[in-house]
């Protein structure tokens, strides 16, 4: 076994954990891992996460169902529409540039973190739907299937959120049903780039083995670590590995002046943040 195969084994399981402790967004960081790291290129790297995906999310639907936490018919009704979207995508990524898929995964990675700054809202009883919005759980089904499909990345911190305000469920049940919508979309998206890509199986089940095993160990600390903490550190992270992709794929003459740019934006939002009181950036990150 290789240093490289071991480090990337280890990544995994670490992907795994984050995903098992923060309920989502641990799948954002395994197309990075398997391009930069395992050395896959783009195509390759994010169909392999949406084989990885799609199995560790169904395999953490289990203690949720168990648990009476997923809402298997509006789940079904979000994650068709996202399969839908998700194998257009898959069959239309294989054919785009590699550069592009990347910029778009990481235009993802930092709207993931946007969102997990921002934080997950519940639903009031007066916000609550008696009727399930069918076309508009169609609609945005297909959307966010249409995003996964192309970048890997299962967009759990977009579902939560949909299933929330449109399908008007509690965040514990949101949480388990987007599992099985996230499942349902990665093995659409995988489908569609099965079509176009070969898949080093091999590789792709034992990264799939130990981020399942670290997911499982993730569920289990859960409770004794403080999310809100994880969930801030782990979205600042994001953010970073999202400029340090962009930055990546810049033109070589232009790679210095997009660092300079993303660091004086960073600096900038940082003494916002910290020192004025109306913010925007501030508000945006504590409104409930």
């Amino acid at each position: 076994m290789t240093l490289t195969l071991v480090l990337v084994l280890v990544l995994a399981l670490l992907v795994g954990v984050s995903l098992g402790l923060l309920g989502g967004g641990g799948s954002i960081l395994t197309v990075p891992l398997l391009v930069y790291v395992a050395g896959m290129d783009a195509k390759e790297a994010i169909a392999t996460s949406l084989f990885v995906v799609g199995v560790t999310s169904a395999v953490g639907m289990i203690n949720h169902a168990r648990g009476g936490r997923v809402r298997w018919r509006t789940g079904v009704l979000f994650g068709a529409a996202g399969m839908a979207g998700a194998y257009t995508g898959g069959l239309v990524g294989g054919h785009i540039p590699d550069a592009v898929l990347l910029i778009a995964f990481a235009v993802m990675m930092i709207v993931t973190a946007a969102a997990m700054l921002r934080g997950r809202r519940g639903v009031g009883p007066d916000q609550a739907h008696r009727q399930l919005p069918v076309g508009r759980v169609l609609l945005d089904g297909a959307a966010v299937g249409l995003a996964t499909g192309l970048v890997g990345a299962g967009g759990g911190f977009l579902v939560v959120p949909a299933l929330a305000l449109l399908g008007g469920l509690p965040m514990p049940v949101a949480i388990g049903t987007s599992l099985l919508v996230i499942a349902m979309k990665s093995a659409a998206g995988f489908a569609g780039y099965l079509s176009s890509v070969q898949i080093d199986w091999t590789l792709t089940l034992a990264v799939t083995g130990f981020a399942v095993v670290g997911s499982l160990a993730g569920a289990r600390l859960a409770g004794r670590v403080p999310a809100h903490v994880l969930s801030r550190l782990f979205a600042w992270f994001v953010l970073a590995m999202g400029a340090f992709v962009l930055i990546q794929q810049a033109p070589a003459h232009t790679a210095v002046p997009v660092l300079a740019a993303l660091a004086s934006l960073g600096a900038g939002a940082g003494v916002c943040y910290g020192f004025v009181a109306r913010c925007p950036l501030r508000r945006a990150v504590h409104r409930t």
